[in-house]
């Protein structure tokens, strides 16, 4: 479980260390949450066919929580290098494109996950005096998941391609 792919930063310093800690606090909040997720829409099954009086509240905090667990995991992937991706071109290929490569990818993840949060950002001060149905939060809570993954994917990226680029500068991957 606690295997590290090879193409992650090789634990060491105190901020891979504490990086790690992070993707794995990420991990565990994600994987609370799903847990709660299985129980509330146990609730709900119990609730409309048991004692005929379906949880309303239940559907909306559902949709919250899928994209908490969605945020939280995709920065722990990218933290871990665990996250889809399709390589074999890149790997099959001489040092120097395969460094350009990396560098390319790190580089629109980078751009993404700023954008990301930036986006995320408005949408929460734009959302904050709105509720969400049935459970009366606000609406900012959809979009926070957005601002902190984002911020996520930026530093996890940057010590990753750091990481890569100072390990083995000749290879540079």
């Amino acid at each position: 479980m606690d295997k590290v792919p090879d193409s992650a930063p090789a634990p060491g310093s105190t901020s891979d260390r504490v990086l790690d800690g992070l993707a794995r606090l990420c991990l565990i909040v994600a994987g609370i949450l799903l847990v709660f997720l299985i129980f509330s829409f146990g609730w709900l099954v119990f609730g409309r066919y048991v004692l005929n009086d379906t949880p309303t509240w239940i559907e909306q905090s559902s949709l919250l929580i899928v994209v908490y667990i969605t945020c939280l995991g995709a920065a722990a992937g990218v933290r871990f290098n665990s996250h889809l991706s399709i390589d074999f071109l890149r790997e099959g290929a001489p040092r120097v494109p395969r460094a350009i490569m990396h560098a390319i990818a790190d580089g629109f993840v980078i751009l993404f996950g700023a954008f990301m949060a930036w986006q995320g950002g408005l949408m929460v001060l734009s959302n904050a005096g709105r509720p969400i149905p049935m459970i009366g939060l606000s609406e900012s809570w959809r979009a926070a998941p957005l601002v902190v993954c984002g911020v996520l994917l930026v530093i996890f990226t940057g010590a990753n391609l750091i990481k890569r680029w100072f390990s083995n500068p000749r290879a540079g991957s």
